[in-house]
C-alpha cells in the first residue's frame, strides 16, 4: 500500500491544531470565562467569626452568580498565612478579578504582585490594602464619615452644642492593622477635638492618641479587660457618661464590663454607647437598651458597588469610582467607590432595618 507523506503530514498537524483548540478551551473555561461565564472573581474575606463578613462574602457571591462569574470565596479566619495562601491559590486557579477583604492590610504586599504579574485586577474590600502599588481599586463605606456619625450622636446626646458639660468620656477604637480603624478615629477626633479643648469633654484615663485606644482584631474580650482596667484606675469616685465604641462587637464587652461594676442599675445609668456594623447582637442590645446606637453599613449596597466595579473590568470600561484624593495606601492614591453609612439606634432600626429587609423581625427577638 502505498503512503501519501505529505497528505498524511498535512492531516497531523491539522489534527494538533484541533487538540491544541481543544485544551485551549478547556483551560479558558476552568477560569470562568466561558460556559455561559463572564469571568472568575476569587473574594477573600478575613473571618467567619463576624456575621458581617458571612454576609458580604455571600451577597457577593450570590450577585456574582446570577450574572454569570464563577467565583471562589473564601475565609481566612484571622491568619494572616491563610489568607495569604488562599489568595496564592485564587491565582494559580487562574482568577481574574480578586477581591480582598484583608486580616492585616499591610501583609500582603508579596501576593499583590503576583497577581500582578498574572493580570489580575485587586479591588481592596472594606479595608485598605496598604504598602502597595498593585491594588488596583478600594470599595468601602466612608469610614471617616462613620467616625463623625458616631462622635455626632454623643454630641448630640449629651447636648455639647447647646454648651452641657462636663461629661467623662473614654475612647476606644479598632484594631491597628487595619487602616479602617485609624479613618474611623481621625473622623471622630474631628468632632470631639473642640469639646476636649473646651473641657466639655473629659477623658479621665488621659488616653486619647490612636495608638493608646486601639483593639487588636477589634476583640470585644480584649476591649471588656481593658474597660476593666480604666473602671478601676479612673472611675472610683467619679460616673462615665459616654463610650466612644468603634464596633458593636467591643461595645458589648464594655457593657459586660460596666454591668460588672453596677452600670445599668436603676440608681447607676449605663453611659451613651456607639457601635458600628449593626449586628443582630448589637441591635438586640440596643432594643434592650444598653447599647444605644450603631453604625448600618448595608454589605448589600457595598456588594452592589463593588460588582459595578467588576462589571466595569470585565468589559474593560471606565471602573466607577467617586473619591480619587482620600485613600492613600503609603505608595499611591487608590481609587475608591464609597457607600454611605446610616447611624441606627431605638427609634429608626425598625425603619433601617427591618423595613428594608436587611433583617426579619423575628432575628432582633430573644
Amino acid at each position: 500500500m502505498k503512503i501519501n507523506l505529505k497528505k498524511a503530514v498535512i492531516t497531523m498537524a491539522a489534527l494538533l491544531l484541533g487538540f491544541g483548540a481543544l485544551t485551549g478551551c478547556s483551560k479558558k473555561s476552568s477560569s470562568g470565562d466561558s460556559a455561559g461565564n463572564k469571568g472568575y472573581v476569587g473574594i477573600a474575606m478575613p473571618t467567619k467569626s463576624a456575621e458581617r463578613w458571612i454576609a458580604d462574602g455571600n451577597n457577593m457571591v450570590k450577585e456574582l452568580k446570577k450574572l454569570g462569574y464563577k467565583t471562589d470565596l473564601q475565609y481566612g479566619e484571622d491568619k494572616v498565612e491563610n489568607q495569604v495562601a488562599q489568595i496564592e491559590n485564587m491565582i494559580t486557579k487562574g482568577v481574574d478579578t480578586l477581591v480582598i477583604a484583608s486580616i492585616d492590610g499591610s501583609a500582603l504586599t508579596d501576593v499583590l504582585e503576583k497577581a500582578h504579574k498574572e493580570n489580575i485586577k485587586v479591588i481592596a474590600y472594606d479595608r485598605l490594602l496598604m504598602n502597595s502599588k498593585y491594588v488596583d481599586y478600594y470599595a468601602t463605606f466612608d469610614n471617616f464619615g462613620v467616625g463623625v456619625l458616631q462622635a455626632s450622636y454623643i454630641e448630640d446626646k449629651l447636648g455639647l452644642k447647646d454648651g452641657k458639660g462636663p461629661y467623662n468620656i473614654e475612647l476606644f477604637g479598632g484594631s491597628p492593622d487595619d487602616n479602617n480603624a485609624l479613618i474611623n478615629y481621625n473622623g471622630v477626633m474631628s468632632v470631639f477635638k473642640p469639646y476636649m479643648k473646651s473641657k466639655q469633654l473629659v477623658v479621665p484615663s488621659g488616653q486619647t492618641k490612636f495608638n493608646q485606644i486601639a483593639t487588636l482584631r477589634w476583640d470585644g474580650s480584649t476591649a471588656q479587660a481593658r474597660m476593666d482596667n480604666l473602671l478601676s484606675a479612673n472611675y472610683t469616685d467619679k460616673n462615665l457618661d459616654a463610650v466612644l465604641s468603634p464596633y458593636d462587637p467591643i461595645s458589648l464587652g464594655i457593657i459586660s464590663s460596666l454591668k460588672g461594676v453596677g452600670y445599668g442599675s436603676d440608681s447607676k445609668k449605663l453611659p451613651v454607647i456607639t457601635g458600628q456594623d449593626a449586628t443582630v447582637a448589637g441591635v438586640k442590645s440596643i432594643i434592650a437598651g444598653e447599647q444605644t446606637e450603631t453604625i448600618f453599613k448595608d454589605t448589600r449596597i457595598l456588594a452592589k458597588n463593588t460588582i459595578e466595579m467588576i462589571k466595569a473590568i470585565s468589559a474593560d470600561k471606565k471602573v466607577p469610582v467617586n473619591d480619587t484624593k482620600t485613600y492613600d495606601n503609603g505608595v499611591k492614591v487608590v481609587p475608591t467607590y464609597l457607600s454611605k453609612p446610616v447611624s441606627v439606634d431605638k427609634e429608626n432600626y425598625k425603619a433601617e432595618l427591618i423595613d428594608t429587609d436587611y433583617y426579619k423581625e423575628s432575628q432582633l427577638k430573644e
